[in-house]
């Protein structure tokens, strides 16, 4: 059994205590957050303590802690963590700038403890039976893959602000997508931004609307299309053209009833929110965490695959910027 602390208890912190707690092998301890209403009440709600971030880490009865705090504090938290002999299990991404990413993942490799970045769309059933199909040779060798992510709505300029931008906060998991499925990391960036869903977004000096083309060594293809506005539902879709055929991960819909008449087709929506999307992905997620951590095998996801996700990240922020191919 492991003993875990939560770091965080914001909207992604709850979903994470279910996580812990729906596990048998995984006990939630102790509960921290910069608001301590918010830590005590998620505490409560779990018979876990609530106590400081410092006091958690320091604890040795602890063996793991999960990382759900700002973005701002993932680096100093997993530096901390790692060389107080703890697991860490951190949301995305491990900063929002790449050389204190670096930093923090060349402080972390002396402590030599596991450190997990939580890119929970790897572990979505739909897309990882896409992944099994093509590692299996299903369609030969990938030569073009297609990545659409779309959210319902925009978030609020407030958050755009301090997020890091479109590329390093929503497309970030799309480029660890197109890592992780082609087992490779490319070479060369291009994007191209705009901010035509909301004005404000573009005041703030980001981009609402975005197409990536990441630029494999060997000639592969990936191209991302991000959008803040879908408003029928959260997209999530993923196309792989291989030498002898297609691979294809659609929506997951609000149900499986679809009407038919002479008139035409009408079928449900795709999931409004991220978290209804993808609840089960973060239950697999922390579940194979656990699993790694009791067995000390490989984990599924790494820090390097955070640092390269955002390096990714970094390239196509300097490429919509400039309008130039950017070498990784």
């Amino acid at each position: 059994m492991l003993n875990i602390g939560l770091l965080g208890a914001g909207r992604i912190g709850n979903v994470h205590a279910r996580s812990i707690t729906a596990n048998a092998d995984s006990r939630l301890v102790a509960v921290s957050d910069v608001n301590e209403a918010s830590a005590q009440k998620l505490a409560q709600a779990y018979g876990a303590q609530a106590r400081s971030s410092q006091d958690i880490i320091a604890d040795k009865t602890i063996d793991a802690v999960l990382i759900a705090t700002s973005t701002d504090t993932h680096s100093d938290l997993i530096e901390a963590a790692t060389a107080a002999g703890k697991a860490v299990l951190c949301e995305k991404p491990v900063d929002l700038s790449l050389e204190r990413a670096r930093a923090c993942q060349a402080a972390a490799a002396k402590h030599g403890q596991p450190v997990m970045i939580g890119f929970n769309r790897r572990f979505d059933p739909n897309f990882a039976a896409l992944k099994a199909q093509f590692d299996a040779g299903a369609i030969g060798k990938g030569e073009l893959l297609s990545i659409t992510s779309f959210d319902p709505a925009p978030p609020p300029v407030a958050y755009v602000k301090v997020s890091g931008g479109l590329f390093r906060d929503m497309a970030i998991h799309d480029f660890d997508m197109a890592c992780w499925l082609y087992g490779a990391t490319p070479k060369a960036v291009t994007a191209v931004g705009t901010s035509i869903v909301d004005p404000e977004i573009g005041a703030a000096g980001d981009v609402d609307t975005a197409i990536i083309t990441l630029h494999f060594a060997d000639g592969r293809l990936a191209v991302i299309k991000n959008s803040r506005r879908a408003v029928y539902g959260y997209d999530q879709r993923i196309e792989l053209l291989g030498a002898t055929g297609l691979l294809q991960a659609g929506n997951v819909l609000e149900n499986t009833v679809a009407r038919i008449t002479t008139d035409g087709a009408v079928s449900a929506k795709p999931e409004y929110f991220f978290l209804e999307r993808y609840m089960r992905s973060y239950e697999a997620e922390w579940n194979a965490f656990v699993k790694a951590i009791q067995t000390n095998s490989s984990l599924p996801v790494t820090l390097d695959d955070g640092v390269n996700a955002l390096a990714i990240a970094e390239a196509a922020t300097q490429s919509a910027k400039t309008g130039q191919t950017v070498v990784i």
